[in-house]
């Protein structure tokens, strides 16, 4: 879009003007398609009692003329939009050290459901996906990891490293699995404290000096951010350097950086959360990262971003109008064609609301008491998962429940034998972690928890198979987000589950924040146009494509 020929003088009291030339846009379909050119400067003019689009000529700023008088024919100048191409939104850091277009992220759900086919969709797109680690065999993260390496090449790709309390053994192996692949970003999730796995894969990757392996961790805590925000822990690096994981010019190196290079705010999301509001929660960390820079000075400030919640262009423009670095989407994500799930799980979660999500207990920490946000909507997941921990939590065994109790838990959710579960259970440890065997064998209310574990585990599996004698089993990770992304595209082409694709949809949301924010600014400026003329409703990806470019 072209601009005025004539140059901008400054008003009293008015501010700047238009020199004459061809008449302002004023039809609605002009000034619409003009704010959607997000490539090109917007300004805009006072026609009479309302507002006009000066789109002629280049713009010139004059000098400065208080006091002067506009030539006759010209323009007030109401508000001025400079370019907002969506590469411009989040941290240009973020963007340039991982090889970015965009400053966006889809995070990584456990079992594969963040699959391989999202992770390269993003990446060829320009943005960063996070592989789903957590959950699965080291033999098939190994063969994700050989197919995205032989798939993208040296473009930009992550693999989840989780926090696993109960299994602190394959942790440790996948991290030593990710060392071995050259795998150069991991995004570590559901962290509670610091463990070796993390810090040996951080501080290993460290040559001449400098960390080579980035880490980007997702949390939701401030004592938790604290460690992540921090150099790695002496304990920790004395320990891995007593076992020769790391070397003494590794270790000495590690105090001069964080153990994070990015710090994903993880607000209200699916899966392991804390429910907490992004709009408190963001701001908190953003200023506990600026006093553990002040403390540690380092070279590069560690960046902020946030998930949680994001799922329209208002809540995108949100995160970056709040100052995050970059946005990280989740639940919407498993709604895509591309996920590891199952179509079954697809149709469930276009028809969410806001209100069909709940919390139900983790299976990698059900001992503990932990939860993950689930669906509630087509599924008794959650209810018969806490009815699982409730029986653990006031009994010190199978036995030592009541007959009738066992019966019905044999009946609904093992639909077999305690004995027979317990068998599965059994051969999937030997396999896993033997360790777990052996601590069953001395204490029957784990062994209990190992079979319940089993229930929770599968149901995952279920849901991700699409198990059809099993829906109302079904353990899908799902945050309020999914309810507002079904509102946001409801009447358009992405209402329907087939046609959602993790590009198309992280296209739509950052070209819709962008005009979300061209509005804000536009407010600013004292001029209020109705929400026809920005228009967020989704597009073909062919056709936000083009307006991106």
């Amino acid at each position: 879009m072209n601009h005025s020929a004539g140059s901008l003088h400054r008003l009293r009291p008015l501010g700047y003007w238009l020199s004459p030339g061809a008449e302002p846009l004023t039809a609605a379909e002009a000034i619409r398609a003009a704010l959607g050119n997000l490539r090109q400067p917007v300004v805009v003019v006072r026609v009479g009692p309302g507002f006009g689009l000066a789109s002629y000529g280049p713009i010139t700023l004059g000098a400065a003329e208080f006091g002067g008088t506009p030539p006759a024919g010209a323009y007030e100048v109401a508000a001025y939009l400079p370019p907002l191409p969506a590469e411009q939104l989040g941290d240009p850091a973020f963007r340039r050290d991982h090889g970015l277009r965009f400053a966006y992220m889809t995070g990584a759900m456990a079992n594969g459901i963040a699959s391989v086919e999202i992770v390269e969709a993003m990446s060829r797109a320009g943005m960063l996906g996070s592989f789903g680690a957590a959950g699965l065999s080291l033999d098939r993260i190994a063969a994700a990891i050989d197919r995205l390496k032989a798939h993208l090449g040296s473009a930009p790709y992550c693999v989840n490293l989780i926090h696993s309390p109960g299994e602190q053994a394959h942790e440790m192996a996948t991290a030593e699995l990710l060392l071995r692949a050259g795998v150069s970003r991991v995004e570590a999730s559901a962290y509670l404290d610091l463990t070796p796995a993390i810090v040996r894969y951080r501080v290993a990757g460290i040559r001449q000096g400098i960390p080579t392996n980035r880490v980007i961790a997702k949390i939701s805590r401030v004592e938790v951010a604290t460690k992540f925000l921090s150099p790695p822990p002496e304990r920790i690096l004395r320990e891995l350097l007593a076992a020769g994981h790391i070397t003494p010019e590794q270790a000495a190196a590690a105090a001069k950086f964080p153990l994070a290079d990015d710090v994903t705010v993880e607000a209200d999301s699916g899966g392991h959360t804390d429910n907490r509001p992004a709009i408190t929660l963001l701001p908190t960390i953003m200023a506990l990262r600026d006093r553990l820079q002040a403390q540690f000075g380092y070279a590069t400030p560690p960046r902020i971003g946030l998930a949680g919640g994001i799922a329209t262009p208002a809540s995108v423009a949100g995160a970056f109008a709040m100052g995050a670095a970059y946005v990280v989407t989740g639940s919407i994500n498993q709604a895509c064609v591309e996920s590891g799930s199952s179509d079954a799980v697809r149709k469930m979660l276009a028809e969410a609301g806001q209100a069909d999500v709940t919390m139900a207990p983790a299976a990698d920490m059900f001992e503990m008491g932990v939860k993950v946000q689930v669906l509630k909507r087509g599924t008794m997941f959650a209810m018969r998962a806490q009815k699982l921990y409730d029986l653990y939590k006031n009994f010190t065994s199978w036995e030592a429940i009541p007959a009738a109790e066992r019966v019905q838990v044999e009946k609904t959710h093992f639909r077999m034998s305690f004995d027979e579960v317990w068998k599965l259970t059994r051969d999937f440890w030997a396999q896993r972690e033997p360790a777990q065997l052996a601590k069953a064998e001395a204490d029957p209310r784990h062994r209990m928890a190992l079979v319940f574990r089993w229930y929770l585990g599968l149901s995952s599996r279920w849901a991700n198979s699409g198990e059809p004698t099993r829906q109302l089993d079904y353990q899908v990770w799902c945050g309020p987000a999914m309810g507002a992304f079904n509102e946001w595209v409801k009447g358009s082409h992405l209402e329907l589950p087939h046609n959602r694709t993790v590009v198309g949809v992280a296209l739509n949301l950052l070209y819709g924040a962008c005009l979300v924010l061209r509005r804000s600014a536009l407010r600013q400026q004292g001029v209020d146009w109705p929400d026809a003329y920005f228009p967020t409703t989704p597009l073909p990806t062919a056709e936000v494509t083009q307006r991106l470019n």
